[in-house]
């Protein structure tokens, strides 16, 4: 809303009703992450044509707009390029291979990382646990709101440090507390050398390509909030998802977000993945995006004006896999809640406009009561339409939120079950129409929700 009144007072003569909206969102948002997304910009008065791109993607196109017609000299026919966005709080990744037809280069997006909640609020908050050690050591002893104030102060000092002419140093004061409203403050110094040994060896360490993030619990406990991330290691995290990919390797890689301002974490990274392919890390480097904090900006710009004028795209599909739970059949256990098996109704990649029948067995559907439909979703999984998954790991596939609905009673109206088979499509507006279609009569019910993801 503070968007939308601060354009209303700059541009009164252009409606923000009347314009090309493009707004970006984590590649690794899934379709429950969108649609919350979509109501939340409908409620704030974006206007109903308003699409979604992905940030990766919109670093991509700005890469394209700063390179110009000569982006087809810097990447190649085979190319793949690995795109790793790493901002204040979450590891955005994805793959975007370099296919030709008909002697004009197309690109493709081939797979997108999971929500990864680490970033450069880690690393503050690592800094603030150095310095604070440091006030200890003066016999400093810092309270709840000096500490919030250090860890914004040890920002502004990794961001000074860390810039391509910084100094050798940089002090870290925060306000003393005492019984005068202002009780002076209190400063520790940090060195460069400190401050990139910390985070590269913290959050950048090297390692194998087979590395798996850490999965550790302190506790049995755990305080309700966000999925944060046990392991802060940002290689490993780059390394599983490059593992995941079967016959796919990164030729080339291309760096946004806040973090990579720093050509330290960009080395690091350069040469972690050099090492796992056993290639240069200068062959692998693309000419990073001049600005990291306005990229996404204009990249979405850019790809508006394509969408508009005509110009390359990069097409996407589903980045996901997605299922329904389909409960088992069996008699009934005391203590014992039946098996799910899922049924893959969206295979990934699946471009939009298409709709599909979903071959197999028939399926029983409740109508006339509330009724609870679990779906899933799988970035690495590539099931055919009409596949059963009978075990898997929530590494694997993941359940989004559920939907809990009452569809209209079937005409017949005796059976609790009516027997249907899923007719899917999936729209130009990226809503996934799950029909479920009676097999015994011309009853027909909807399911949908958007899986909207631009390219």
């Amino acid at each position: 809303e503070h968007l939308l009144a601060a354009w209303a007072g700059a541009h009164p003569e252009a409606p923000i009703g009347k314009q090309q909206v493009v707004l970006t969102v984590p590649a690794s948002f899934d379709a429950v992450a969108r649609e919350l997304t979509r109501e939340a910009a409908l409620q704030a008065g974006l206007p109903e044509n308003f699409v979604l791109l992905e940030e990766p993607q919109a670093a991509f196109y700005a890469w394209l707009a700063d390179q110009s017609k000569s982006w087809r000299k810097l990447v190649k026919q085979g190319d793949v390029v690995a795109i790793c966005d790493v901002g204040g709080g979450t590891i955005d990744l994805t793959l975007i291979s370099v296919t030709q037809e008909e002697g004009e280069l197309v690109l493709q997006r081939l797979a997108v990382g999971n929500h990864i909640l680490v970033g450069g609020d880690n690393m503050d908050l690592a800094l603030a646990q150095l310095a604070q050690t440091r006030f200890a050591e003066k016999g400093v002893e810092l309270d709840a709101w000096q500490s919030v104030a250090l860890w914004h102060a040890c920002r502004i000092a990794k961001e000074t440090l860390l810039a391509p002419d910084g100094p050798v140093k940089c002090p870290v004061t925060v306000l003393g507390r005492g019984r005068r409203l202002v009780g002076g403050t209190v400063s520790v110094e940090l060195t460069r050398d400190e401050v990139v040994a910390a985070l590269t060896d913290g959050f950048f360490p090297p390692g194998p390509l087979d590395a798996r993030p850490a999965r550790r619990a302190v506790s049995g406990f755990r305080e309700l909030g966000l999925p944060f991330e046990a392991d802060p290691a940002i290689t490993r995290h780059l390394a599983h998802f490059l593992k995941q990919q079967t016959n796919v390797r990164p030729t080339r890689l291309l760096f946004n977000g806040g973090v990579f301002k720093s050509e330290f974490f960009q080395r690091r990274v350069l040469e972690a993945v050099a090492g796992w392919y056993e290639v240069g890390a200068s062959s692998l480097e693309l000419a990073h995006n001049q600005d990291f904090d306005l990229a996404v900006a204009r990249g979405a710009a850019y790809y508006g004006r394509a969408k508009r004028e005509g110009g390359i795209r990069i097409r996407g599909g589903a980045s996901r896999s997605y299922y329904v739970g389909i409960e088992t059949a069996g008699p009934a256990i005391p203590g014992v809640v039946r098996p799910l098996r899922q049924l893959c109704v969206v295979p990934r990649g699946l471009e939009e406009g298409s709709e599909i029948d979903i071959p197999g067995d028939t399926i029983g559907l409740i109508t006339g009561e509330a009724a609870e439909f679990r779906f899933f979703s799988s970035l690495s999984r590539k099931d055919p339409p009409g596949g059963v998954v009978t075990k898997w790991t929530e590494e694997e596939i993941q359940e989004t939120s559920p939907l809990v609905a009452t569809l209209p009673a079937a005409a017949d109206g005796e059976n609790d079950y009516v027997p249907v088979r899923f007719h899917v499509r999936l729209t130009e507006l990226g809503v996934l129409e799950l029909w479920c279609v009676s097999t015994v009569s011309k009853d027909r019910w909807k399911l949908e929700f958007s899986v909207r993801e631009e390219g």
